[in-house]
């Protein structure tokens, strides 16, 4: 089933309000995140990969921000043994909707649940792997901490995170050019200057990005020894760490 294309900023708003997952977004979401965040796609078929690997019988593995639930089906891709239960967190009604739905569709074929939820206060235990992608962004920034030491301690020995974020830069230049490169990745993809213009207005006090080593910083301090970026695409990348 195609998506909706996703035409939220195509006419001028004056001052957008400030980006919500709302049953709007929900619809296109899809068609949004993949015109939008370079690397995508190979994020989501390399979890299949690192599933296959991480993935222990007998654990849950959550997808915390699950959105539409392609995480889910990206891990049920990858598991080898189906006596796992996959928990997907979300604190919007309208995403958890359409990710039943889109579970149902993918056949996916382990034992799943769907929690609506603020991820930091969900109950986790007994997990192989914690999926994070794109979620903690939106976390105010005095929280994100205790959130990661939420999933560190949820995670067996040998468990792990795979988390994937919008970064920025120190260098102002290098912060400057590679902002324009997402810009010119997401023109590429059909996107006018008015659309980018006022998604960027609607999301800069919602999406708080921060530095590859701030993250690398609070996973050592959480207790993750095992910490590394598997994937980088211009501004957005994603973190592999071991406990």
């Amino acid at each position: 089933m195609q998506p909706d294309k996703d035409t939220i900023y195509n006419k001028a708003q004056g001052k957008p309000a400030a980006f919500e997952f709302d049953d709007k977004v929900a619809r296109v979401f899809e068609d949004m995140i993949r015109r939008s965040v370079p690397g995508y796609a190979m994020t989501l078929s390399q979890t299949s990969l690192m599933a296959k690997r991480y993935a222990r019988g007998g654990t849950n593995c959550y997808d915390l921000g699950c959105s539409l639930g392609a995480g889910m089906v990206a891990l049920d891709n990858g598991i080898a043994t189906k006596d796992i239960t996959l928990v997907g967190v979300d604190n919007s009604t309208a995403m958890l909707q359409r990710c039943e739905q889109a579970l149902q569709a993918a056949d996916i074929q382990s034992n799943y649940q769907l929690i609506e939820q603020n991820i930091q206060e969900t109950p986790m235990e007994n997990a192989s792997i914690v999926l994070l992608n794109f979620t903690l962004q939106f976390i105010p920034k005095n929280q994100r901490l205790a959130l990661m030491q939420k999933i560190y301690a949820s995670l067996n020995p040998g468990g792990v995170l795979l988390l994937s974020e919008k970064i920025h830069f120190e260098d102002s230049t290098i912060q400057s050019e590679i902002t324009d490169l997402h810009h010119d990745f997401k023109k590429a993809n059909g996107y006018s200057d008015l659309e980018i213009s006022q998604k960027r207005a609607a999301i800069e006090d919602v999406l708080i990005p921060e530095t590859i080593d701030d993250h690398k910083k609070r996973l050592k301090e959480t207790g993750f020894q095992a910490i590394e970026v598997w994937l980088q695409c211009f501004n957005f990348v994603s973190f592999l760490a071991i406990k």
